[in-house]
């Protein structure tokens, strides 16, 4: 049978989620402050300039998915310390959200963290939002062995990890590129983008792909989408 325009919801039985500028806003910007440790690591690590550190940064997370990638594979950096350094950050801006909190819920099925951070980092941030409850587990990319998303095999591995059927989820992601493999897998795509009324500071390129092939929908407001999917329900 052929998928005639978005997928839907109605079939989902398991929500899946990435974590940073998905389950909070963009402009909170909290990942600006891992941006400027990540920096840091790369001047240090590389001796080199804070604008030479920068550059190189953003090709290898262009290039790998993540930074720490590229540092791991370019030279030879511990995933242990490079995780410890950038998540050592300040979570106060982030601030409760119960109605986020009560709109995952409400959705009826299984809920998983699919993320590029550690499960430290994202229990600290779940804790703020106080909705950690929710979920049943975080994937991260000590369980993705290393290999961030989007590679085919991370999603593979937290799918066969958790028995998740592709074709029964949908998956939430703030980066268009994220979404490739979970929708050529079948699942539902939503792109979180950001608040238009609301200053964000991203690349370019990370805020490409509102009309892809593989998103199937796009909302500036994840908890309003959520509970509209409950009303309609």
């Amino acid at each position: 049978m052929t998928q005639l325009g978005p997928r839907g919801f109605d079939h989902v039985e398991t929500w899946v989620f990435d974590l940073d500028n998905t389950l909070y806003p963009h402009h909170v910007n909290l990942w600006q402050q891992v941006d400027v440790r990540i920096r840091d690591f790369v001047a240090d690590w590389l001796k080199v300039t804070p604008e030479e550190a920068f550059k190189i940064q953003k090709d290898y997370y262009k290039r790998y998915g993540t930074t720490m990638r590229g540092m791991m594979t370019e030279h030879g950096v511990s995933a242990d310390d490079y995780l410890a350094y950038v998540h050592a950050i300040d979570h106060s801006p982030l601030e409760p959200n119960p109605a986020m909190g009560e709109a995952i819920a409400r959705l009826p099925g299984r809920k998983l963290i699919l993320t590029n951070g550690s499960v430290a980092d994202a229990g600290k941030v779940l804790e703020r939002l106080g909705i950690g409850h929710h979920f049943e587990a975080v994937f991260d990319i000590v369980a993705a062995e290393l290999e961030p998303k989007p590679a085919a095999q991370t999603y593979q591995r937290f799918l066969t990890l958790h028995g998740v059927d592709p074709a029964k989820a949908a998956m939430f992601e703030d980066l268009a590129r994220n979404l490739v493999v979970p929708h050529q897998l079948g699942m539902t795509t939503v792109l979180v983008v950001p608040d238009g009324s609301q200053q964000v500071i991203r690349e370019d390129w990370e805020l490409e792909g509102r009309d892809a092939v593989h998103v199937d929908h796009v909302t500036d407001d994840l908890t309003g989408f959520l509970a509209a999917l409950r009303a309609a329900g």
